[in-house]
Parts: C-alpha cells; sequence; structure tokens
C-alpha cells in the first residue's frame, strides 16, 4: 500500500460570465481510497458536486464571473492494486465480454478503431494473445512515437498520431486504446496523477480488459503504473477532461503534484514484472 499526496493549483482570468466544468477529483475504488481531501475556490463560489457518465466521475460546476479565480484542490491517497501474473491474463471473447464493458469495443472521438483495425491486426495480429499482446502494442507506440509537448491539439486522433508519429500523454494513450478495440480487447482511457512524471502535470493512459479485470497501461513509459492515481475514466479524452470552460478565459496558472507522502520511502512495486490493476 502507498500513501501519497496529489493535487493542482490552477488560476484563471475570466473575461466573461463563465461556466466551469472541473475533474480533478480523485476517484474512489476499492483499490484506491481517499483518506482526506479539500477543495478551495478564490474568491468563494459554491461548487455543485456531480457524478458524471457511467464510471460516475466526480466534476465540480462552478459559475464564475469576470476576475482572477483560482482552484486549488489536495488529497491524500492510500493506493493499493491487484497484482497478477501477466501469462495468465487472458483476452475474452466476444460472447462472454460483460454487457458494461462491451462500449468499450466501440469506435470513439479520438479512438477510430474501425479505421486502424486493419493495422492492428497486421501488426499485433500474430502476437500472443492477452496481456502480453496489450504489452507489445505499448512498446510499439513508445517505439515508433516521440512525446513532443505542443505537437497535437484538441482535435487530434489516434489516426492523426499514427501518421504524424508525434504526441503526448493522451496520443500515446489514445493510439494504445484503437489498436486494442481493433484487436477485439476492450480499452478505456484513464485521466489522473502520476508520481515522478517529469514535468508534474495532469496525466493520461489507459486499461485494457483482460480476464475478468482491467488493467492499467502507460505506453509514455514517463511513470510507473503503480503510481498512477486515478482521477476519472471514459471512453476517451472526450469523456474525461480536466476542465471545460463555457466562456472567454485565460490559464493563467497551472500546478500538478503527486508525491509519496513520507519522502523517506520509495513506491512499493512488486518483485517482478507483473499486470496492475487499481479499477
Amino acid at each position: 500500500m502507498n500513501n501519497i499526496d496529489v493535487g493542482c493549483e490552477l488560476q484563471y482570468e475570466v473575461k466573461s460570465p463563465t461556466t466551469m466544468l472541473f475533474n480533478l477529483s480523485v476517484a474512489s475504488t476499492e483499490y484506491q481510497t481517499v483518506v482526506s481531501e479539500s477543495l478551495w475556490l478564490t474568491p468563494y463560489i459554491m461548487a455543485e458536486q456531480l457524478e458524471v457518465g457511467a464510471t460516475l466521475n466526480r466534476v465540480q460546476r462552478v459559475y464564475a464571473e469576470p476576475g482572477l479565480f483560482n482552484i486549488q484542490y489536495i488529497a491524500n491517497v492510500n493506493l493499493g492494486a491487484e497484482i497478477h501474473c501477466p501469462e495468465s491474463l487472458v483476452e475474452k471473447p466476444y460472447s462472454c465480454i460483460p454487457a458494461e464493458v462491451l462500449p468499450y469495443l466501440n469506435p470513439s472521438r479520438y479512438c477510430q478503431s474501425d479505421l486502424l483495425g486493419n493495422f492492428a491486426m497486421s501488426e499485433f495480429g500474430g502476437e500472443e494473445h492477452g496481456y502480453r499482446r496489450v504489452q507489445a502494442i505499448c512498446d510499439w507506440t513508445y517505439q515508433h512515437l516521440a512525446y513532443v509537448s505542443g505537437s497535437t491539439d484538441s482535435e487530434t486522433t489516434a489516426r492523426d498520431v499514427l501518421v504524424q508519429r508525434q504526441g503526448v500523454c493522451r496520443d500515446f494513450a489514445h493510439l494504445g486504446i484503437s489498436l486494442c478495440r481493433g484487436l477485439g480487447i476492450p480499452a478505456r482511457y484513464v485521466s489522473g496523477y502520476a508520481i515522478d512524471l517529469e514535468p508534474p502535470d495532469f496525466h493520461g493512459f489507459f486499461e485494457a480488459y483482460l480476464g475478468e479485470r482491467w488493467y492499467l497501461f502507460d505506453a509514455t513509459r514517463l511513470a510507473r503504473v503503480e503510481g498512477l492515481i486515478r482521477i476519472a475514466t471514459g471512453v476517451d479524452a472526450s469523456e474525461v477532461p480536466f476542465a471545460t470552460l463555457i466562456g472567454t478565459t485565460e490559464l493563467k496558472l497551472k500546478s500538478v503534484w503527486a508525491r509519496l507522502s513520507n519522502s523517506s520511502q520509495s513506491l512499493v512495486v512488486p518483485a517482478k514484472e507483473s499486470a496492475v490493476s487499481t479499477a
């Protein structure tokens, strides 16, 4: 069990009356327990607490008048995991995939698995089915894509990334998800905090459904999966943006952090390669 402090601070110059949706709060799951958390808004505004989407992502809705607006969130989290042997994890036959998992096989806004299916089969159709095949997708993505900050935007899809061969964390995740779905493996996007991420920022990664559970993967290799703290889950990044702003604003400050609560301790990780699930 790892005890982790996470948080963020965002400051905006609000130039017209703006409705803001923030997706910053750590999710509560069987393996991820929020010990404590606090949210500060300056100037003080009442935040409406919402649960959004099939996975009930925690969203705060705020209405802000023109002027400087600051939001800060901090939390202390106990993070555990189900740890399994990769060799034991198989791909579920389509006829046996649970109903709630089936939507994560479909193409979505950023993950055009229908367009990338032939490529997925040509590159990974011959790989050993199961965890090793998803890991092969992550290895290929890491080897063939350059991580370049600012190289993509909110319009960039997995197909675009495959062509231009560069992107940021969300793009690596979108490509991994698309290739998994193209092979018939359910996959979904996860937003979160990440220990030891450099430079510190929000992070995007993905999960694939193998055996009876969702397992974490991060094709960027920028952070260990054992140190990924879930915020929200969706079909792709369109469902889990950190901030949605309906109005005219300018971001003036962004600070994000995730660190072990006891600086003298090290992240608890398995002794050998393992499949990690925190869903």
